[in-house]
C-alpha cells in the first residue's frame, strides 16, 4: 500500500465531485475496468498528493493539466510531485485538458502503451 496524508482523504472525495470536463471525459473511457481490464481510481491521495487517476497494477499515475499548470510555480511544484511519485516506483503521465478533449483516441493509446509495457 502506498503512503497517503489521511487529511487529502476528504479533499480527494471533494474532488470527485467536482471533475474537470477533461477528467469526466478520460473517466468515462477507464472506469470499471474498460481499458485492458485495469482498475483505476480517481483522486487518490499518494505520499502528500491526490493524483487523478492511479492504476495500482501498473504503478501507472495519469494527470490531466489544466491551464494553472502553465505558470512556473506550478510546473516546479509539479516536478516535484512527479519526482516523489517516480520515487515510489510509479509512472506519471501527464496530458492537458485540451489533448483530451480534442485527441481522446491518441490520449488512451498513449494509456494502453504504458499499461502494456508495465505488465
Amino acid at each position: 500500500m502506498l503512503p497517503y496524508d489521511k487529511i487529502l482523504k476528504q479533499f480527494s472525495r471533494d474532488l470527485r465531485s467536482n471533475q474537470t470536463v477533461a477528467e469526466e471525459l478520460l473517466w468515462s473511457h477507464i472506469r470499471k475496468k474498460q481499458l485492458m481490464g485495469m482498475q483505476f481510481y480517481r483522486q487518490k491521495p499518494i505520499a502528500g498528493y491526490i493524483a487523478d487517476f492511479y492504476c495500482a497494477k501498473a504503478k501507472l499515475v495519469i494527470e490531466i493539466d489544466g491551464e494553472i499548470h502553465n505558470s512556473i510555480e506550478a510546473k516546479q511544484y509539479d516536478a516535484i510531485r512527479d519526482q516523489v511519485m517516480l520515487s515510489l516506483g510509479l509512472t506519471v503521465l501527464r496530458f492537458t485538458n485540451s489533448q483530451v478533449e480534442a485527441s481522446l483516441v491518441e490520449v488512451l493509446a498513449q494509456i494502453k502503451n504504458n499499461l502494456s509495457s508495465a505488465v
